[in-house]
């Protein structure tokens, strides 16, 4: 594992970080980092970020970057950040904020310049997990339009999910925790709590969701059982993966099928909190297993498939993030089996929330921290 297989030059200055964010030329922090397949260097591109959640690639090579507290950064390619403006005005307690980012899939063509974005709204009873979606124009959103509201406002703090991803039949899956405190509502099939959702692009029902025929369970409901999903993808095949939080361990990935539940919290591979036993069993009739738990406490967040060139030998693979294990961590997958599992980062970049692949074929990185950070892994052999 990279954990163990280290001859780096490590320059790694991470402490006494701006509180807020400041122009940074790309930095090289690891140089030679070692994989199985690859030399890695590990770049910072910028930092003084409050708790980043998401980052999204803008045309001609910017970032936008959520910021849990309110924020959404504007990253330009030397590195320097600017705030858009107009956003709403979000319910930061606990886990809650400005969360998700994703662009239309056809964004760039004039007709559909839409940024998709997920926050935690107030409202009587606490706050909800929204789905908005706004235009980018001179450093701020306007036209903005809320397209989905969580079914109940609860307690806020907790297991808002909030991952996007887009089907390649132009629909988006929406991911929505537990809320934390009821876990048994991820079984409620009237609830939006503990589901994966499937919306149109303006937030509406697809008439070829799996429970419209079904009047115990939203029409909206993709799947239900899920704790709390905060790694979503979907995969140049057409298939959407998502990595969910256990309790305490089992923490989860797995294959996103319409109409199917995953068990929580009847099935869960975890423990209580409290009292470290186990909960519930560890599979039931009519429930999904698992395809893969993650060892220990891994706190999984973030989640893509590796594609292009610039990691050849990654080919389809998934890189997960981890926040209380601070691991990168690399999965080759043979029909529906983890057949690899390579720890490539272990706390050189801290709390890991998001994952990304550039266009460029790079992974970027966010730091979930006060003053967090956005970083880059590349191949040693490929130009910086």
């Amino acid at each position: 594992m990279a954990a163990i297989l280290r001859t780096l030059t490590l320059t790694l200055l991470l402490s006494g970080l701006p509180l807020d964010a400041q122009p940074q030329a790309a930095e090289p922090l690891i140089e030679g980092l070692e994989s199985d397949h690859y030399s890695l260097r590990l770049e910072r591109i910028a930092s003084g970020l409050a708790h980043p959640w998401s980052l999204a690639f803008l045309p001609g090579g910017d970032l936008l970057v959520s910021e849990r507290p309110g924020r959404l950064a504007r990253i330009d390619q030397a590195g320097r950040v600017t705030h858009v403006e107009g956003i709403p005005e979000v319910s930061a307690r606990g886990q809650g904020g400005l969360l998700d980012l994703s662009l239309h899939p056809r964004f760039g063509d004039g007709g559909h310049d839409w940024l998709y974005f997920t926050w935690s709204q107030s409202g009587n009873g606490g706050s909800a997990t929204t789905l908005s979606r706004a235009r980018l124009a001179n450093d701020a959103l306007t036209h903005i339009e809320t397209l989905l509201v969580q079914d109940r406002f609860s307690a806020p703090g907790r297991h808002y999910g909030s991952r996007l991803a887009w089907l390649h039949d132009g629909t988006l899956l929406m991911s929505i925790g537990d809320r934390g405190r009821t876990p048994p509502r991820a079984q409620d099939g009237g609830d939006h709590a503990g589901s994966v959702l499937r919306l149109t692009e303006t937030g509406g029902v697809p008439p070829d969701n799996p429970f419209v025929d079904d009047a115990a369970v939203l029409d909206e409901l993709f799947t239900l059982g899920n704790r709390n999903p905060q790694g979503l993808t979907v995969t140049g095949a057409g298939l959407p993966w998502s990595t969910e939080h256990g309790p305490r361990t089992g923490d989860e990935l797995n294959r996103l099928i319409g109409g199917e539940n995953y068990g929580w919290p009847v099935v869960s591979r975890g423990n209580d909190y409290a009292t470290n036993r186990p909960i519930g069993r560890n599979s039931a009739p009519g429930m999904r297993d698992p395809l893969h738990v993650f060892e220990g406490r891994f706190a999984p967040s973030g989640l893509a498939e590796v594609t292009g060139d610039t990691f050849s030998a990654w080919q389809g693979h998934f890189l997960a993030g981890g926040l209380a294990s601070e691991r990168l961590v690399r999965l080759a997958l043979e029909a529906d089996e983890v057949v690899e599992h390579e720890v490539l980062l272990e706390g050189e970049v801290g709390r890991i929330r998001d994952v990304r692949q550039a266009p460029s074929g790079a992974i970027y990185l966010l730091e979930d921290a006060a003053s967090g950070a956005i970083y880059r892994l590349t191949p040693m052999d490929s130009s910086p």
